[in-house]
């Protein structure tokens, strides 16, 4: 699913239509003319760059009736994301938190009702610059403004209980009339602007340690966390992230976590559940292994792939481990027994043709190490990772077709969109 445009539903300053004049007895009387829609603009913004956290900066506003009426009075609703919030309010304002939904990001909202009337074709500006802070958190941020007729409500994400301010109100004052270049500069009821600020944030891996015997089921959980202090807002319809995780020798999937996709059979490549990372946020991915061979210590990499971390400057947690201890294979620990490792090797199954050769103590050895290649052949041709249909690279049993999805998934790389899987993941991991 593709994540909503940053102009949210909850923020949309588009204006409802005044109601259409009505007939009047069986249409004797004409059809009342309608009121012309207002047509109201909102400035562009400059972009913010450089912040330092926990600094304030200001911004002037801009609005333009571009209809042929006066409005009377218009709502300006000014939201920023969750690393920036209003570093002084007004009373003729209330502040509220929209909560994250679907794919929208939580926001800092201030609505406020301007008891002002708008000329047509005259420009207006606030009378003092909007003032905001960056908090400890900002990095990627933005600050996004609406105007419209209608009061803003929270939409379908909910809020938290809207707070009045309590400074002075927000006023506008007429800059002149509009020129053409006025009018191109303000096409849209709504205008945004990206904050950034000069922050890092550091994204750690943590590994897995489990025990068990051939033939037991086992569930390493890999973790990802963002230790802070920035919050991380990549691009609204990505993954903010991607783990790249390889099974160890000796196991099998059984179950990958739901936002993973097979790259091969012992590669798994996972995204996040959203296109942003809050501090101390992250995700976990459980998978269930089958331990098919007794190899003692086995071990397999993660790490991260995909997208560009300038951002992060602590590279000693970027890369961990999943250790899976199988135990010892008894079979292979006689060297004096030619005759026992030939029937010990016979027993593996494909590499019994080879204890004929193995006569002598040397020649045996290698028939079980032989033994060894023939049944991690056999494992592995049986370890289709099982995902309930959810993951189109993993669902057959056939090589061919899993290679051809698993080059589909590379190219995709840490580009895809984890929404669904996320919802599925949810119900059934």
């Amino acid at each position: 699913m593709r994540i909503a445009p940053s102009r949210s539903r909850i923020l949309r300053g588009g204006t409802a239509a005044v109601a259409a004049a009505a007939l009047v007895a069986l249409g004797a009387v004409p059809a009342l003319a309608a009121d012309p829609e207002p047509d109201l603009g909102v400035g562009t913004i400059a972009p913010v760059k450089g912040l330092q956290p926990e600094s304030s900066f200001s911004t002037p506003l801009t609005f333009l009736n571009k209809g042929e009426a006066e409005v009377p009075e218009v709502w300006v609703t000014y939201a920023v994301s969750p690393g920036l919030k209003a570093d002084e309010t007004y009373k003729n304002c209330t502040y509220y938190t929209v909560t994250s939904h679907d794919e929208m990001p939580a926001s800092n909202v201030a609505s406020c009702k301007i008891g002002q009337p708008l000329k047509p074709g005259v420009v207006y500006g606030t009378a003092k610059p909007v003032s905001l802070k960056a908090l400890d958190s900002a990095f990627r941020d933005d600050l996004r403004v609406t105007v419209g007729v209608d009061e803003p409500g929270p939409g379908d994400g909910g809020s938290t209980e809207p707070v009045p301010g309590t400074g002075d109100p927000l006023t506008l004052v007429e800059k002149g009339p509009a020129s053409d270049a006025d009018r191109t500069n303000h096409p849209e009821p709504y205008a945004g602007a990206d904050v950034t600020a000069a922050n890092t944030a550091d994204f750690a891996l943590t590994g897995d340690e489990r025990k068990g015997k051939v033939g037991a089921e086992v569930t390493a959980t890999v973790k990802f966390a963002n230790k802070g202090p920035a919050r991380v807002q990549g691009a609204r319809d990505r993954s903010v992230t991607t783990v790249d995780i390889r099974i160890p020798e000796g196991t099998s999937v059984v179950k990958p976590h739901g936002f993973c996709d097979a790259v091969t059979r012992t590669h798994y490549r996972c995204g996040t559940s959203q296109s942003w990372v809050d501090v101390n946020g992250g995700e976990s991915y459980p998978f269930v292994l089958r331990v098919d061979k007794a190899v003692g210590r086995t071990t397999g990499e993660v790490s991260f792939t995909g997208q560009e971390r300038p951002f992060d400057r602590n590279a000693e947690n970027d890369t961990a481990q999943i250790v899976i201890d199988t135990g010892k294979d008894e079979d292979t620990s006689g060297s004096s027994g030619g005759t026992g490792g030939s029937s010990s090797t016979g027993g593996a199954g494909t590499a019994g043709s080879t204890g004929t050769t193995g006569s002598t103590g040397t020649t045996g050895s290698t028939g079980s190490s032989g033994g060894s290649a023939g049944t991690g052949g056999s494992t592995t041709g049986g370890a289709t990772p099982q995902t309930g249909g959810n993951l189109a690279a993993t669902g057959s049993d056939s090589t061919g077709p899993l290679i051809g999805m698993a080059a589909a998934a590379v190219a995709a790389g840490g580009g895809i969109l984890w929404a669904v899987r996320r919802r599925s993941a949810a119900h059934g991991s």
